[in-house]
């Protein structure tokens, strides 16, 4: 007999309909200052007023309550390395010298399988520690470290796109593949895992430098084999980078094209950084449906641009912050806002609180092409949820009771707060972490 479990949560409710742009549209997010949250075998029901919905609830149905706090939509970080979990916050280096002084000896380590097992575990507790409930990883070129992490993750139930790196050049020799195991290993992990649990596979070449024209083919039969799976890289995130592709490529216009030559520009591909490309590149984004990873605490860290997202979103263009740890400064989705604010303040852009919101929530799910399951709490989305406490610290707590309204509050928790701030993590209605 099937058992129907009905929950409701209540506390103060925010979550965004459409980007609300620059001016914070008031009709592209709603909020319920109290408000009720109903959920049912793990799938919304409702979102509004508690006064609207405590009228039809049956005398069954427990009401969780989280007086004076908020509850927003589960993060969605968009890129994010697991295997550079312990090279965090590494000094004094550029890109290019960064990935061979610190990225590259760290993901080494993952031969071992134990350790890539542990690592996985660590960091897939850490970003629920943070309240992301779906995130896109770089694992390594080890296959293994891509059981590893897709193997924690459904232990948790835990909405998670990953795959093995595709790197056969210009990197350590014991890092290497080439273009013939790197399609046959992604392939086999691509029939284990994509579709398991809340499972997706990415096709995952770290970047055109390190891959041969031969492999980009390889990773391009994949995409057009399994056009449901996604595609992860990075692009143009450094300007050293950025000329030596023109030298590896110099038949492609642009970064972006060498991309695009080899059939890897598509609908859920997923590219990080894009840090420099110009009106051309944007169109051509926007026509074959490839999405931005906004990453704005590791393009800060490692000096390498401002990104534009004035100029993304004219475009119409998909974007989604990315926390891009290690090159990043932490796995908070919410530190990673505060930053995105700063970096488009450089550019004399706004970013209201509500869009930082989007970013990291419906904007990033649409980024993914996860928008129909995951981003806000449209009815029949799973029930991935964050509980926010203004009182995490002191400090907090009194500038949003400062606050005359809800956009200034959560302006002031999202410049403020940490992990401190995330009271409970919920996974399809189920409790990760917090008391």
């Amino acid at each position: 007999m099937l058992t129907i479990v009905k929950q409701a949560f209540r506390a103060s409710i925010l979550h965004c309909l459409a980007d609300p742009g620059e001016d914070s549209r008031a009709s592209a997010y709603e909020f319920f200052e109290d408000g009720l949250l109903l959920i049912e075998d793990g799938v919304i029901l409702e979102a509004n007023h508690a006064a609207n919905l405590l009228p039809g609830l049956g005398e069954d149905v427990l009401i969780t309550e989280f007086r004076d706090k908020i509850i927003v939509p589960g993060f969605v970080d968009c890129h994010v390395h697991f295997s550079q979990l312990d090279i965090i916050a590494s000094y004094g280096e550029r890109l290019l010298d960064w990935l061979h002084r610190y990225a590259y000896p760290a993901e080494l380590r993952f031969a071992d399988p134990d350790y890539a097992r542990e690592v996985a575990t660590v960091f897939v507790d850490e970003l629920l520690a943070n309240g992301t409930t779906t995130a896109m990883v770089f694992g390594t070129v080890h296959p293994h470290s891509a059981d590893a992490i897709f193997e924690v993750a459904l232990a948790r139930d835990m909405r998670l796109i990953a795959g093995k790196v595709l790197m056969d050049c210009n990197c350590p020799e014991a890092l290497q593949d080439d273009a013939d195991s790197a399609y046959n290993d992604s392939k086999v992990l691509i029939e284990r895992w994509h579709g398991k649990g809340r499972l997706g596979y990415a096709i995952t070449p770290r970047f055109a430098l390190t891959s041969t024209e031969q492999q980009l083919r390889a990773a391009a039969r994949l995409g057009r084999e399994y056009p449901e799976v996604w595609i992860h890289t990075h692009l143009a995130e450094n300007r050293e980078e950025v000329e030596q592709i023109a030298t590896q490529y110099p038949a492609a216009r642009s970064y972006l094209d060498v991309y695009d030559r080899f059939g890897l520009l598509r609908e859920r591909a997923v590219f990080a950084h894009c840090l420099y490309m110009d009106d051309e590149d944007r169109r051509t984004m926007a026509s074959k449906g490839g999405a931005a990873a906004f990453c704005p605490t590791s393009n800060l860290f490692l000096g390498s641009g401002l990104f534009d997202l004035a100029a993304m979103r004219a475009a119409n263009i998909r974007c989604g912050l990315g926390t891009d740890v290690g090159g990043g400064t932490s796995l908070s989705m919410l530190r990673t806002a505060s930053e995105a604010y700063k970096v488009l303040h450089l550019q004399e852009h706004a970013l209201p609180a509500t869009r930082a919101l989007y970013l990291a929530t419906l904007g990033a799910a649409e980024a993914l092409y996860l928008d129909d399951r995951i981003g806000n709490f449209l009815p029949g989305k799973e029930a991935d949820f964050v509980v926010l406490d203004p009182g995490g610290s002191r400090l907090t707590a009194r500038r949003v009771a400062a606050a005359a309204s809800i956009e200034e509050a959560f302006f002031a928790l999202l410049t403020l707060a940490d992990d401190r701030h995330v009271a409970g993590t919920f996974l399809c209605g189920k409790r990760q972490t917090g008391n």
